[in-house]
């Protein structure tokens, strides 16, 4: 996709300059001079006191060389423009537009040509190199990183380095679901296709996902009876003392992987873990199965830490981020296919046995493949929703005719039902649905589940344990097809 958007720039400035070339007569009909290789022709117009290729030509077609080598770098780039990279792209093409300005044309129009074009080649790579650093969705995708960092620079990093053991302090749920929140948010960015864009958005998230998986490893770690007692085994001690630093480790890693840490690298911290793998592996533990246990359940928190360290070259990769060829992604999408039939059929005609076959769509859903990517795990993610919007609109249905209310039902029990019904009828439009936020229809239903939740808060269940279970119910339903109908709407991409 790089080469075409170059290609692209350079088509801005018109069809390649043919360096003046052409035959001449002096009598007899001389061959035609071979064309020099590049991406401008040689120039073999004897015009001038010059024989052969003029020197302007020679210069300029060095210079173009240069250009056509930082394009593919220009067209990649995914930076901001306070990066060093972006100010040494920068650099690098103001240069060559300061040296194409100085080859001298002679007032020849041929030559004043093709400097003109490779002038414009240059200038159309710096508007391009400019226009993806500042993109708002470039700036969006930099503020969210933002927000990340801060808050596990407060709530990890920060501890960590004020000398606090990670032990003394928790990881709480609550940060771990703020900074899966910003993981979504990011998924979310638009980049209308553009690859700096999708670049810079993938090397966000797999950073965010990744520390996040990181902190929901540690919750979970908090569960085991760790660490043993030093007078459980001889090797206990030298256990307890890896684990202490794979807690170290654990907090320079989430430093490393969002940018806070400036001192070390992603290399050295994999060799340290690797070494303490090495250690734990040497130690005699052969006699104690609790033991054995203990050094298991170590040597996972550091291989869990280490799968999370090669990240550095995965953002260069164009499989990781480019997903339209995506296998994956194929097999998502031929699953949201398969959906949108049946969604079809159920809005028609009703519900024929589509349950078992939606059923068997998220069994085969949850075995796709998404390779530790975020992108291809929120395209999962959303096509798991789809599924599950229509399962509960079917259930809800089936409830709805299999209800046979006695004389003796409560008011507010009676209530809450008539509110599912109207849900019922409001889920169909919503499952059919096929508009933007912009539109009348999406503000209209919008308003009326609005209301349908109100409804629900002004049922008074008078002490009645059924009526506040399903009441309860009803609003998480009612909520769930909101949420379903935000996501239809978020114009989400790959």
């Amino acid at each position: 996709m790089c080469a075409n958007v170059f290609g692209a720039l350079k088509s801005l400035f018109g069809k390649p300059f043919d360096g003046g070339k052409r035959t001449m007569d002096h009598g007899s009909q001389q061959p035609q001079a071979q064309q020099m290789p590049g991406p401008f022709p040689g120039y073999s117009g004897p015009r001038g006191p010059y024989p052969g290729q003029h020197p302007a030509l020679l210069r300029l077609d060095e210079l173009q060389r240069e250009i056509a080598n930082l394009g593919p770098q220009v067209c990649s780039y995914g930076g901001l423009q306070s990066d060093r990279e972006y100010k040494r792209l920068e650099r690098e093409l103001t240069r060559l537009l300061l040296e194409v300005d100085k080859v001298e044309t002679e007032g020849r129009p041929e030559l004043q040509q093709a400097r003109k074009r490779a002038a414009g080649e240059v200038e159309g790579l710096l508007r391009y190199l400019e226009g993806n650093a500042t993109h708002p969705s470039r700036l969006a995708i930099e503020e969210l990183t933002q927000e990340a960092q801060n808050m596990l620079n407060e709530g990890v990093v920060g501890p960590f380095r004020q000398g606090q053991a990670q032990d003394a302090f928790e990881i709480s749920e609550e940060l771990v679901e703020a900074v899966q929140d910003v993981a979504m948010r990011l998924a979310q960015v638009k980049t209308g296709g553009s690859v700096p864009l999708r670049k810079a958005r993938y090397k966000a998230l797999t950073r965010v996902c990744a520390v996040q998986e990181i902190l929901e490893g540690r919750i979970r770690t908090h569960t085991l009876a760790l660490p043993l007692s030093d007078d459980t085994h001889e090797a206990v001690q030298r256990i307890n003392q890896v684990m202490a630093q794979v807690s170290g480790a654990r907090c320079q890693e989430v430093a490393l992987l969002m940018g806070l840490s400036g001192r070390d690298s992603c290399t050295h911290l994999a060799r340290i873990l690797t070494e303490l793998l090495v250690e734990l592996d040497a130690l005699d533990v052969s006699s104690n199965a609790a033991v054995r246990n203990y050094r298991k359940q170590v040597v996972e928190e550091i291989n869990g830490l280490l799968k999370h360290l090669d990240l550095e070259g995965e953002g260069y990769d164009p499989r990781r981020y480019d997903l339209a060829q995506n296998d994956s992604i194929r097999e998502i999408e031929a699953i949201r296919g398969r959906v949108s039939v049946l969604r079809e059929e159920v809005l028609r005609h009703g519900a024929t046995g589509q349950g078992a076959e939606l059923q068997g769509i998220l069994s085969h859903l949850d075995q796709v493949d998404t390779g530790r990517n975020p992108c291809i795990r929120e395209a999962r993610r959303r096509a798991v929703l789809e599924v599950q919007a229509l399962v509960t609109f079917l259930d809800l249905w089936e409830a709805l005719g299999r209800r046979n209310p006695g004389a003796d039902e409560p008011p507010p029990h009676a209530a809450v039902w008539r509110v599912l019904a109207s849900l019922g009828q409001l889920q169909a439009q919503v499952l059919g649905f096929d508009g933007k936020r912009a539109d009348k229809s999406y503000m209209v239903l919008e308003e009326l589940l609005t209301k349908q939740l109100l409804a629900l808060d002004a049922v008074d269940p008078q002490g009645d344990e059924g009526t506040k279970t399903a009441r309860k119910q009803a609003v998480k339903h009612a909520q769930n097809i909101l949420s379903y109908l935000d996501m239809k709407t978020d114009e989400w991409e790959y």
